[in-house]
């Protein structure tokens, strides 16, 4: 049995002031350094065999506070970038949803077929997810591994890792520095005769 913990970054400013963030690097805030010493905390007991985290800084910033805790190393996995929101990067959600209310409509409804302007097709950053995921999977098959990614990237993570289809709301807030565990189980043997 292999346990995922997959763990927000603690927030940054532009978490606070609802903006899109998208691939840009952008550091924790005062809150977000406090938020990752409350994950410490909680995570203080578990042995990660691996901790890996987004090339983004405010998840690399929260991956090096928990290995140093932990006492544990953490590794960059560059297909975990955030999807590229292009334009949109930047922007308050409520002025994409204002300024672009058809464009903005569509991507919570049916986000697959919607490429913010100059940005990535969510599709894309599906397809990067599904490789680190099974690249993880194959290496790790048991014990407890970390995983630090933002959102929404995140959110692809927990599908792929679930098998789940609904993607939902990619823009809702989901809680800096919160954590939950994925748990995956082996797979039984293929009987064969």
């Amino acid at each position: 049995m292999l346990e995922i913990y997959i763990i927000r970054p603690g927030s940054t400013e532009f978490d606070r002031q609802g903006r899109i963030q998208g691939n840009l690097d952008v550091p924790l805030n005062v809150e977000g350094r406090k938020e990752v010493g409350r994950v410490i905390d909680q995570l203080r007991e578990r042995r990660f065999h691996a901790l890996y985290c987004a090339p983004c800084e405010a998840a690399e910033q929260t991956a090096q506070a928990i290995a140093d805790a932990l006492g544990t190393k953490s590794k960059v996995i560059e297909k975990l970038q955030n999807i590229d929101h292009g334009l949109w990067q930047g922007m308050l959600i409520d002025d994409v949803k204002t300024k672009q209310p058809k464009v903005y409509r569509k991507w919570q409804e049916q986000p697959e077929s919607i490429c913010p302007p100059q940005g990535e097709m969510l599709s894309a950053a599906r397809q990067r997810v599904q490789q680190a995921m099974a690249k993880l999977l194959k290496k790790h098959r048991e014990g407890a591994i970390g995983l630090v990614v933002p959102g929404p990237i995140a959110t692809l993570v927990r599908l792929e890792l679930r098998g789940g289809k609904s993607l939902g709301d990619l823009w809702k807030s989901e809680e800096c520095g919160k954590w939950e565990v994925v748990v995956i189980e082996p797979s039984p043997p293929v009987a064969t005769g």
